[in-house]
């Protein structure tokens, strides 16, 4: 444990960091007395009732400067008519083949913006959340990811398969058939171009061949799709009166899936950027705003390895790892047994990237469960706790260890394939049930409270007419 503790200090950039960081290594790491980790976070008037030393909150906060998780950039602004139309897309099942399934029915406002199933439920189902029911038996062969501060990231989807590159150029799975125009069109970014894929996807939202003309496309169709939505939506008068307030000056009909797109993205990036966790008030300087415990908790992260791929203002790298997760479901058709999901691999085609996924930021993490891109964890703890010993946990998880009762038996042998494939910055990694609380406690000082309350954000219709996800 004590190793975990050390931390070696390179030359501090202000003479603040330099005296923050001598006192991290002179200071004693005694550990505080265990406390209760839930609870409702303190207000910026509410002061934190158990004593927290100036000491620890210096350390804390020099260690955050040196990892760069700074607080939040300035909030976009969106057009308000933007937002507007981009809300009722997002939550109108005309977006799917069957006309059953709209964007939002697997990431639920009331449940943080997932579905609290371990993989999603896609077209041909019933329900949302954990009563969603496929008569099949069917699932999505990966997690529904949490939709908060997407306009943060320049790769999304588990496998970063649609990201803005360090050229600064958007890339996606449908290459050139995303036209110069459509290109400028998405203007928030990876997040614009989002929701173009999941309608594409027939497990997702798309449907089988012979189930509804859009199905009844080509696979690599993607132009078509897009164009047999906008026909959809150009028959709804009240949608081509949102389009075209939404983007002044231009007709109805000169547009492309692309406007649609853009609006869910900007709905998004609105509705779903929080910057205003007890964690973002103790960066600008409010020690009360955090307990002892949850600073104790920052600084094992910290000092950890998990601040190396949890770092910046979302605590994400936005880049991909192999964490030593257990594979179940029915995957990506990868491997030998046609169920293994080969992770960013799929995106880049380069075996090093095999089963390495996209690093999740922890902001609102408590919110989110279950985690791990097949929702491996149900428990927050549990899924921190993987990482100490993470080869012997990988290796012992088991059937009854899958969270979604529905899915056990459908564990992939691929362990040790994983573990040959494991990031290096986990290796050896070991910690005690000490740690696993105290980090916990901080993981819950990234909540915004307001992600908490998001179930106002579903429209009582849309104008298809079609029944909302709620």
């Amino acid at each position: 444990m004590d190793p975990a503790r050390r931390l070696t200090v390179g030359s501090a950039r202000t003479a603040l960091l330099a005296l923050a960081a001598a006192i991290s290594l002179s200071c004693s790491d005694g550990r505080p007395a265990a406390s209760a980790l839930a609870g409702p976070r303190a207000s910026r008037s509410e002061k934190v009732q158990e004593s927290v030393s100036p000491g620890l909150a210096v350390r804390v906060r020099a260690l955050a400067a040196r990892r760069g998780l700074g607080p939040m950039p300035p909030r976009r602004r969106v057009r308000p008519a933007l937002v507007r139309l981009g809300r009722l897309l997002a939550f109108d099942p005309i977006l799917s083949g069957n006309r059953d399934i709209a964007c939002m029915t697997c990431h639920v406002p009331g449940l943080a913006t997932g579905d609290a199933r371990s993989l999603a439920i896609g077209t041909g189902a019933a329900g949302i959340g954990p009563e969603r029911v496929h008569p099949e038996g069917t699932f999505v062969s990966r997690n529904a990811p949490p939709l908060f501060d997407l306009g943060l990231l320049d790769h999304l989807f588990w496998d970063g398969r649609v990201e803005v590159g360090r050229d600064g150029r958007l890339h996606t799975p449908a290459g050139g058939r995303l036209t110069p125009d459509m290109r400028r069109t998405l203007r928030f970014g990876a997040v614009s171009a989002l929701p173009m894929f999941p309608v594409v996807v027939r497990a997702e939202m798309r449907g089988r061949a012979g189930q509804n003309e859009l199905a009844d496309l080509g696979d690599e169709d993607y132009a078509g799709v897009w164009a047999g939505l906008m026909r959809r939506l150009g028959r709804i008068p009240e949608y081509r009166r949102l389009f075209e307030a939404a983007y002044p000056g231009r007709r109805f009909d000169e547009m492309s899936f692309a406007h649609a797109a853009n609006a869910i993205g900007g709905f998004l990036v609105d509705a779903f950027t929080f910057d205003d966790a007890p964690w973002d008030r103790f960066l600008e300087g409010d020690r009360g705003a955090l307990s002892r415990e949850q600073l104790r908790g920052a600084l094992d992260f910290l000092q950890a390895p998990c601040a190396r791929c949890h770092d910046g203002p979302l605590l994400s790298d936005d880049d991909f790892h192999d964490v030593a997760l257990a594979q179940f479901g029915p995957g990506e058709g990868d491997g030998p047994s046609g169920r293994d999901d080969f992770g960013r691999m799929r995106a880049t085609g380069d075996p090093a990237d095999r089963y390495r996924f996209r690093t999740t930021p922890l902001r609102n993490v408590e919110l989110t469960g279950p985690y791990g891109h097949a929702g491996q964890f149900a428990d927050l703890p549990a899924f921190i706790d993987h990482y100490s010993r993470n080869a012997a946990r990988l290796r012992a998880y088991a059937d009854a260890d899958i969270p979604e009762p529905l899915l056990r038996g459908t564990l992939v042998e691929n362990r040790e394939a994983v573990l040959a494939a494991r990031d290096t910055l986990i290796l050896g990694a070991e910690f005690d049930s000490t740690f696993v609380r105290e980090v916990t406690a901080f993981m819950r000082s990234l909540t915004d409270e307001r992600a908490r309350h998001l179930e106002d954000l579903v429209p009582h219709s849309v104008p298809s007419g079609l029944p909302v996800p709620r």
